[in-house]
């Protein structure tokens, strides 16, 4: 009987929580289409970008202060109910909103973050209008609107499950909130296809002969060492994004006090990188553009895609969009780095372009987020299982390389990658890069 209340309880809750954050990414894509299209049929969009970031920046200091931490917030309400009150509801049209301009103006930014944010402030907002929700219930509606939301913008609905039981403590997995976080990332991903909301489709080519009798592709040693050699650069270059970025972050709040003057300066540092650079490659999302020679995300699945430093300047322009405050993601940039960098690296080493750009895809997200296993299910469900021992290995060797960094400094080490006596226990990425910060001095 315990467990019959358990499955109806959840399934009570998770399904409406699905169908709402489901309905909102699929509003946030379309909204985002829209956006791109009409920066890209206007050009002269981009010389307003400062003004853009100054409104955003007025916006958020005048009603978005307590919301302005984003996937922190939201991550402390987990680990610690109603520490801070809950997460305000207003984030989740703050946080859309706040990335379409960024968007529609020309700001390299991703949707993971949004969907995240907009996810767990709607399961917020639900769990204070449900009787008898206890701090328990809280914590699992929240992790279930995390995966509601990624399940739902990416089209990954097993992957967002399991990023919200990865994401919140390196190393260890809460189990707690399986059953709800599967059925809201589900039925969010299906709400999300109802409202005729599609995702992009990438194409890995199968190395499997036709008589195989294996599902799987061949193993392959030699491709097997240019993936770990790969997985490693992978890990390094995450960690090298989520340093830069928390640097940079810092270092514009110590240098521009005002949180409304910041974006607007941000803003004048990206146009000045399109005048610099002479190429609009690098601005939005950067998946896809009816430009059969910019460089995307796509193009980098094919032979002469990129560019030898696409890649780094994915990373220089999203580093300065959001250090500066901006709104949007960092992963789908991050799937622009990592897609790119494999185009490189495939060149260097002699592996199959498209094979490399997929772990590449995958393998700088899952170190920069901690997540290696999210990131390997992934990775079968975007592009087939033929080559998911591959992507295990790359995941992997991403996440022990990234070190005890990543761009969520909210995140808990649960279990440590190497051993470190310095490290206590369930301590934050924060105080971890704080702590290192004040030996360095």
């Amino acid at each position: 009987m315990a467990l019959s209340g358990y499955l109806l309880k959840w399934v009570a809750l998770a399904t409406p929580l699905g169908i709402i954050v489901g309905s909102a990414c699929a509003l946030f894509l379309a909204s985002l289409d829209l956006a791109t299209a009409w920066r890209v049929d206007h050009p002269w969009l981009l010389w307003l970008l400062p003004f853009a970031g100054l409104l955003i920046g007025w916006c958020y200091s005048s009603w978005g202060a307590s919301v302005d931490s984003g996937h922190s917030l939201i991550f402390e309400e987990i680990n610690e109910p109603n520490r801070n009150g809950g997460v305000p509801l207003r984030m989740a049209p703050m946080i859309l909103v706040g990335t379409v301009v960024t968007h529609l103006f020309g700001g390299s930014a991703g949707r993971e973050g949004t969907a995240v944010q907009m996810g767990g402030s709607l399961a917020s907002g639900m769990a204070r209008y449900i009787p008898g929700v206890d701090r328990s219930d809280v914590q699992t509606l929240l992790m279930a609107g995390i995966a509601a939301g990624f399940g739902g913008v990416f089209g990954t609905p097993v992957a967002g499950m399991i990023f919200s039981l990865e994401v919140l403590v390196v190393g260890r997995l809460n189990y707690a909130a399986i059953l709800p976080c599967l059925i809201a990332s589900a039925v969010s991903d299906g709400a999300c296809a109802a409202w005729g909301v599609h995702h992009t489709h990438y194409h890995v080519a199968s190395l499997i002969p036709a008589d195989s009798p294996s599902h799987l592709a061949p193993f392959n040693f030699r491709l097997l060492m240019c993936v770990v050699l790969s997985g490693i650069v992978f890990g390094l270059v995450s960690r090298l994004f989520a340093e830069l970025m928390h640097h940079a972050h810092w270092r514009m709040h110590r240098v521009i006090p005002s949180a409304t003057l910041r974006p607007m300066v941000g803003g004048v540092l990206v146009v000045i990188l399109v005048v610099l650079l002479g190429t609009r490659d690098y601005l939005g999302l950067g998946v896809a553009s009816a430009d059969p020679n910019a460089v995307t995300i796509v193009s980098s699945f094919r032979e002469g895609g990129v560019h030898a430093w696409s890649w780094w300047w994915k990373l220089v322009f999203t580093v300065v969009t959001l250090a500066s405050g901006f709104k949007g993601g960092e992963v789908t940039p991050l799937f622009f780095i990592g897609a790119s960098l494999g185009n490189v690296l495939a060149g260097l080493t002699g592996a199959p372009v498209d094979v490399l750009a997929a772990l590449g895809f995958l393998s700088v997200f899952a170190g920069a987020t901690n997540t290696p296993i999210a990131c390997t299910v992934m990775g079968v469900e975007l592009f087939g299982g033929e080559f998911v021992l591959y992507y295990a290995v790359s995941c992997l060797l991403a996440y022990l390389f990234s070190g005890h960094s990543g761009i969520y400094l909210s995140q808990r080490i649960g279990t440590p990658k190497l051993s470190d006596s310095r490290l206590e226990p369930d301590m934050s990425l924060g105080e971890v890069r704080a702590a290192k910060r004040h030996v360095r001095r």
